[in-house]
């Protein structure tokens, strides 16, 4: 989905342009890493389970069942564990496709673009940050809980108490403290916290398990009648509000896509550990919720606490203390989880150039990043210290949307995208893509060299790439003959050629798909926005609201048949998502209804968070990218144009692009013109000048 820029830019706004959408090169050996291969399917599934199944099953199905949606909670984690899995599936083809850590930015940058990569991965950092700190408050409420608040109670009296808008009402220590103590444990190394997760998540799914039977066996019907509120007393709206609150149950699977490179198998541990651990967790969501709502009614509850909370007030505090011990087994997987993620995709944005260096280093004794560990452990803990659990779940979730997003959209596009050689590196707006079979013997080929006389990229003849301009009607669309039934990704499928040929005709590969990716996106936020927002804060009449609906949603789904249209890239070798395009396109719409169903507050937030991402990006990142720096060890960047002289001639040109502070007069352009069928030469002329700046 990588922006096209016009063809018509000022060399200025096409170097930028350039740089903003650069892929991310991957090494030929994509197994190649510097951190330690050792987790197994059974390390990354518990690894999974742990980053779900903690604070959301202990405290956040108290909090939206009273706050949100009542008993219909159950409802809630249905919706969005269905949601998850859609995302979770996009996840498991990128994991297995492309085993590097990173998770959601990496996914972004070898698909989409860094400027995208860097705003996805600064978000994920947002969310982990949050995630860990929403996870420590919980925690320390649940402690408090059992000693009847005496910390708290002691905090307020012999610390301080403030009142400020969006904090705390006061300084959790002890929030802050478990975090600095689980950051002290991580810097270890990954085996240290994977036998830590795997205690923890045992005792966790032994607790669950007691929950189950003890609470069914408690379990009241009447909480769910009338006399109670019913089952949804806050309506569908309720339960859709639930839901985008509920994904913070769910983030955790992408903890297995971040410990990719340093799994033994990925290709297979990937995609087997991500569906079990979700499935696992989903169960567990709403069987705990409904054993909640069944034993105590919801209004009653305590949403601090809320499982231990309701053994005590059913008679059973000894219960109440073992659900108690098992919540902080669970929130300790969680910690250990964020703390385990976050470091890595830091470590993954400073070894791309994108964030600042020292971020990069790797213990050479634990084999990981040491420094991201105990800095951003030590943010997490102060976050944890100032900010209450609701304000930091509900700016969780819009971080994770985004990122499931984009994650999603990435699959379309790479799934579709024309094969990149290793040497081409980055993809510029305007390259022409190589396209993967060689070129025939009797093809002319052009071959750029660089001032010093070495190779710098060979493309096929322009006879060969004329259909990218100029096609008769029995040529193949975007691309081959139509004589083939199957063509290379990215082009038409032969079956839509006589359809759809001539309106594409001038697309370039792949290009048809990366617009239908973006009108896919932008008719998916049009349409949730008319149904959030179009019968409420906007008050449209009926028509207009059912005439925005079906227009949006018919964009929506030609888009998805166009992309459809398209040749996919097959990869029978690691696990790929099914019903391509349908599945992330469902995907897209789910997360983006979603995101925007959160609160306003949140927006706000979320923008001022993405606007400081900007600073760091253009004052950083985009200096020192290290595609950035490939392009300009390589001295030349590549653009090709088409051109139709008023002859009726076609001209071919190769123009470098001089990256930013090399010399002009290594500037080249090549001009390889063919002849139209009506002109009498039978042979096409071939003509270099090496003094273009001397002609300006």
């Amino acid at each position: 989905m990588a922006m096209s820029c016009a063809r018509g830019c000022y060399p200025a706004s096409l170097r930028l342009c350039h740089k903003l959408n650069r892929l991310k090169t991957l090494e030929a050996d994509v197994m190649a890493t510097s951190l330690k291969r050792c987790l197994s399917t059974a390390d990354l599934t518990l690894l999974g389970v742990g980053g779900m199944v903690g604070s959301g099953l202990y405290v956040l199905t108290g909090t939206v069942a009273k706050d949100t949606a009542g008993p219909a909670v159950v409802l809630s984690f249905l919706i969005a564990g269905m949601a998850s899995l859609l995302a979770a599936l996009c996840y498991a083809e990128f994991g297995a496709r492309v085993p590097k850590t990173g998770s959601a930015y990496m996914f972004t940058y070898v698909s989409v673009g860094e400027l995208w990569a860097f705003l996805i991965g600064w978000n994920v950092i947002l969310e982990y940050m949050i995630g860990g700190a929403a996870v420590a408050r919980a925690w320390s409420g649940y402690l408090d809980s059992v000693f009847d608040h005496r910390i708290q109670n002691f905090t307020e009296t012999h610390v301080m108490r403030w009142d400020v808008p969006f904090l705390a009402h006061y300084p959790d220590l002890l929030a802050a403290g478990i975090l600095i103590v689980a950051s002290f444990f991580i810097s270890f190394g990954v085996r240290v916290s994977s036998w830590l997760n795997h205690i923890f998540s045992a005792v966790s799914m032994a607790v669950i398990a007691f929950v189950l039977v003890f609470g069914f066996a408690l379990a009241e019907p009447r909480n769910w009648s009338a006399a109670e509120g019913g089952f949804a007393p806050f309506g569908v709206s309720g339960v859709l509000a639930g839901t985008a609150t509920c994904f913070y149950a769910f983030v955790g699977f992408d903890v297995i896509a971040a410990s990719s490179e340093e799994a033994r198998d990925p290709q297979k541990a990937i995609p087997m550990a991500t569906a079990i651990s979700l499935g696992l967790a989903a169960t567990a969501y709403v069987l705990v919720s409904t054993v909640l709502t069944l034993m105590v009614p919801w209004h009653s509850l305590d949403p601090s606490s809320a499982l231990s909370d309701a053994f005590y007030r059913r008679g059973y505090p000894t219960a109440g203390s073992v659900v108690a011990v098992g919540s902080i087994c669970a929130m300790n997987t969680v910690l250990l989880s964020n703390l385990f993620s976050l470091p890595r995709i830091v470590y993954a944005m400073a070894e791309d150039g994108l964030f600042f260096k020292v971020f990069s280093r790797v213990n050479p004794v634990t084999k990981v990043p040491v420094v991201a560990i105990l800095v951003f452990g030590g943010l997490m803990s102060l976050m944890a210290l100032l900010f209450d659990l609701e304000a930091l779940v509900q700016f969780l979730s819009i971080g994770t949307l985004l990122a499931y997003t984009f994650v999603a959209a990435s699959v379309i596009v790479l799934r579709y995208q024309p094969e990149r050689s290793q040497q081409q590196g980055s993809a510029a707006p305007l390259a022409l893509p190589l396209r993967p079979p060689p070129p025939r013997p009797t093809d002319e080929t052009l071959t750029l060299t660089t001032p010093d006389g070495g190779e710098l990229k060979e493309y096929e003849s322009f006879s060969d790439k004329l259909q990218l301009v100029e096609r008769e009607p029995s040529d193949g669309g975007c691309g081959g003959s139509s004589g083939y039934e199957k063509r290379p990704q990215g082009h038409l499928k032969a079956r839509w050629e006589p359809y759809l040929g001539r309106v594409l005709s001038r697309c370039d590969v792949g290009e048809a798909v990366t617009f239908a990716v973006a009108a896919l996106m932008v008719s998916a936020v049009s349409l949730c926005a008319v149904l959030v927002f179009g019968l409420g804060p906007l008050k449209l009449p009926a028509w207009s609201f059912g005439l925005l609906t079906a227009v949006f949603s018919l964009v929506f789904l030609l888009s998805l048949a166009l992309i459809w249209a398209h040749e996919q890239r097959p990869n029978p070798n690691t696990f790929q998502v099914p019903l391509v395009p349908f599945v992330p396109g469902l995907s897209i719409l789910l997360n983006v209804f979603l995101m925007l169903k959160l609160s306003p507050l949140t927006w706000i937030r979320f923008t001022v968070w993405v606007a400081a991402g900007l600073l760091v990006y253009f004052g950083y990142g985009i200096h020192h990218s290290k595609e950035g720096l490939r392009e300009r060890q390589q001295g030349l960047d590549v653009a090709a144009r088409y051109v139709v002289l008023p002859s009726g001639s076609l001209v071919e040109t190769v123009q470098s692009i001089q990256p930013e502070g090399h010399d002009n007069t290594h500037s080249h352009t090549h001009t390889h013109t063919q002849p139209s069928p009506s002109s009498s030469s039978s042979a096409a002329t071939t003509t270099t000048n090496d003094q273009l700046h001397n002609n300006r």
